[in-house]
């Protein structure tokens, strides 16, 4: 890989969003991989996180989002209640175009070479079958396919835990655990997305979706011919009397440019890293407008993944990832208590734990 940019390494050495224990730059030029393995604290065990496949523009790019997603899975993982630290990886490139079983099997061997340090996982650009194969050369990989020993799509236990979310968020707000009579939108209709449809349906809630891909549209709709279907993102977050927004496809979701229009009362969706800046939480604060943390909310899948590594019992992990809803009250009085927005409340929490386990 090319050097690391300044601005990259003032990130990882200097910054308020750095303090990483370990990073990794992994390059094999016979199968075309490079790919970043990021540390960022395992004072709480192993860390534990997906593999993401993009085609960055740049490997500064890929270096920063390997740091950003991996200082996110040590909050998400001490929040979920799991012996495990917080860890990310990136392999550089686009999966359509240079994904083979060869480079895979590459990349297995530089996560076996951290000896366990490191556990991977699927996530945006790789999928159960990529785990099968990177499981070839690295023990330490979950989120395989149930005929190797893994638990398989780990997208059901993420929408559960989601739900879980929006239903503390309506106890908090409303002073009832139900979304009956709501009106919630959701963005993002796909792996997750659908599965989070469901459960509002049967919970009597009014929903309104939107998805850039038209087939993941129709699957809602042929079920649920009830469910309204907007254009877009925008109009979705202008709907009149929209209770709840669910942003459950890429991060940024909530910005400058979408916040001032935001119709919903609760933000509480399946997206990582739906803040563009921490700023924007102190706008919906000031808007009125109740944030549900994107890494609490949506720890259902890391619940399951970590389970996997004990031998998967979707029971015990269901009942895991149940407790998002009473970790997201907490997280509520807390922030009323100290007079802050529910994001900094929540790494509060997270960091404690953090550094409880550090000194133990």
């Amino acid at each position: 890989m090319t050097a690391v940019s300044d601005g990259v390494l003032h990130t990882l050495f200097h910054s308020e969003q750095g303090g990483h224990e370990q990073v990794v730059l992994c390059q094999d030029r016979a199968t075309g991989l490079k790919a970043v393995i990021a540390l960022h604290n395992t004072a709480l065990g192993p860390a534990l996180g997906g593999t993401r496949f993009y085609p960055y523009a740049t490997e500064a790019e890929a270096v920063a989002d390997a740091l950003n997603l991996a200082r996110g899975m040590s909050y998400k993982n001490a929040m979920a209640g799991l012996d495990h630290g917080g860890g990310k990886a990136v392999i550089i490139g686009d999966p359509e175009q240079i994904k083979t079983e060869e480079l895979l099997l590459a990349y297995g061997r530089f996560v076996a070479s951290l000896g366990g340090r490191y556990v991977t996982a699927c996530d945006v650009g790789t999928y159960v079958a990529d785990m099968d194969v990177v499981a070839r050369t690295n023990r330490w990989t979950t989120g395989r396919s149930p005929e190797n020993g893994g638990a398989g799509d780990s997208s059901v236990l993420t929408a559960f835990g989601v739900f879980q979310g929006m239903r503390a968020s309506a106890q908090h707000l409303w002073g009832d655990p139900t979304l009956r009579g709501r009106k919630v939108g959701v963005a993002g209709v796909g792996k997750v997305g659908h599965y989070l449809v469901e459960h509002l349906v049967s919970d009597g809630a009014e929903v309104v979706i939107t998805d850039v891909r038209e087939e993941s549209v129709r699957r809602i709709t042929e079920k649920f011919p009830q469910v309204r279907v907007v254009a877009d993102t925008e109009a979705l977050i202008r709907v009149e009397g929209l209770d709840v927004y669910a942003p459950c496809a890429l991060g940024g979701a909530l910005s400058e440019e979408t916040v001032p229009f935001l119709t919903a009362s609760v933000v509480c969706g399946a997206a990582n890293n739906q803040l563009a800046h921490p700023g924007i939480e102190k706008d919906l604060v000031e808007r009125g407008i109740l944030y549900a943390p994107d890494y609490v909310v949506n720890a259902g899948g890391v619940i399951q993944v970590a389970d996997e590594l004990h031998g998967f019992d979707f029971d015990r992990c269901k009942a895991k990832a149940t407790k998002i809803f009473d970790t997201t009250l907490e997280i509520f009085a807390r922030a009323k208590a100290d007079g802050i927005p529910p994001a900094a409340a929540s790494d509060r929490i997270a960091e404690q734990r953090m550094a409880d386990a550090r000194r133990g």
